[in-house]
């Protein structure tokens, strides 16, 4: 009986070893199926505890830091440390140019700003058209692509005699220039006698309109420089220049205008001048110009407005103001009146009055 019973406690232990070997062995098995890279419990807690109370920025530190350095990696730290001063340095010097530089195109906006802010004077040209002129449209023509060069304002005033004619209002319709087409409703048989009354008529409508500007009187003849324009506009009274007389049938040209010093006009070196007679030098008609408001503000010039003046001929009243006094006129340009910036050309068979006086 008893190696009876010890042989069932064998048989058991055996079974229980079985039972014990195949447990582990199946627990082992599925847990070679367990995702390895999952931390555990604690882990995730540790680490969600460290982020919550560190910033990212010292662990990018500590991997920088652990990061092995090659050789001669100091040396390479050391030189860029002793060069970080003279980058510095380079970089506030371009940057202070480039203030600087910004600082200058700042001031050249706002003078250019208060430049532009500054009215510019009107300028009145008027020009009278004879009518028994051939060249008359071809010279309308190309005076008016001169004007229509001229910075604004400017006013364009074209009389014509007797009648309007349709080409004349079509050519000016044309030229996209500030215009007034004037008709002097009068027959002349001298062409000197009509451009004298039609320039009255356009100084008659410049003084009941009280049109303020600088008078200049072109002649469809004229030939200008364009910087003769903004000469104009400096003009405060009466001013006066050069002006270079041309003839396509001769091989000569004649300069008649003022002797200046600087601005100020001494004399006058003219072709009909006689130097024997008082008499007052004939200026020609479109080598002087004058303000406007002379026709009818005369005591802001320094002229009694007690002196009348006749309405029929404004050319002379403006003429016997401006040579009263030589003091009143400016001379033009400023560089001792030495430059010529007006040409009259006359061609043959061309009816071109000179007036004077």
């Amino acid at each position: 009986m008893g190696s009876l019973d010890r042989s069932k406690k064998k048989v058991q232990l055996w079974k229980k070893a079985v039972v014990h070997f195949a447990l582990c062995f199946v627990m082992g098995f599925f847990s070679g199926f367990a995702p390895t890279g999952k931390s555990s419990v604690f882990s995730s807690q540790i680490i969600s505890s460290n982020k919550s109370h560190f910033s990212p920025q010292p662990v990018e530190a500590f991997h920088l830091a652990v990061t092995p350095q090659p050789a001669g990696a100091e040396k390479l730290n050391r030189s860029l440390v002793a060069e970080t001063p003279v980058a510095t340095r380079a970089r506030s010097k371009e940057s202070a140019e480039r203030a600087k530089f910004l600082e200058t195109q700042d001031q050249e906006h706002e003078q250019e700003k208060e430049t532009m802010s500054i009215p510019r004077r009107l300028i009145i040209i008027v020009t009278p058209l004879i009518s028994k002129d051939r060249y008359q449209e071809v010279f309308l023509r190309r005076l008016a692509n001169t004007i229509r060069l001229v910075s604004p304002p400017l006013l364009w005033i074209v009389v014509e005699g007797q009648t309007e004619s349709d080409k004349v209002s079509e050519i000016l319709r044309k030229t996209g220039i500030m215009y007034r087409h004037l008709v002097s409703k009068e027959n002349f048989t001298d062409a000197e006698a009509e451009s004298d009354h039609q320039r009255n008529v356009a100084l008659r409508h410049i003084e009941h309109h009280r049109l303020g500007g600088i008078v200049h009187f072109a002649g469809l003849s004229n030939v200008y420089d364009l910087a003769f324009f903004h000469e104009l506009r400096e003009i405060e009274v009466f001013g006066t220049w050069p002006m270079a007389l041309l003839s396509a049938n001769k091989n000569k040209v004649i300069i008649e205008g003022p002797v200046c010093d600087s601005s100020v006009v001494l004399g006058w070196h003219l072709k009909k001048m006689n130097n024997e007679t008082e008499e007052r030098p004939p200026i020609h008609i479109s080598s002087f110009a004058f303000n406007s408001s002379i026709l009818w503000d005369p005591e802001r010039w320094g002229r009694p407005s007690s002196i009348p003046h006749s309405s029929q001929n404004s050319i002379k009243f403006v003429k016997q103001v401006a040579l009263e006094d030589e003091a009143k006129l400016k001379g033009i340009p400023p560089e001792d009146c030495s430059k010529v910036m007006l040409w009259q050309l006359n061609f043959p068979n061309q009816i071109q009055p000179t007036s004077r006086r």
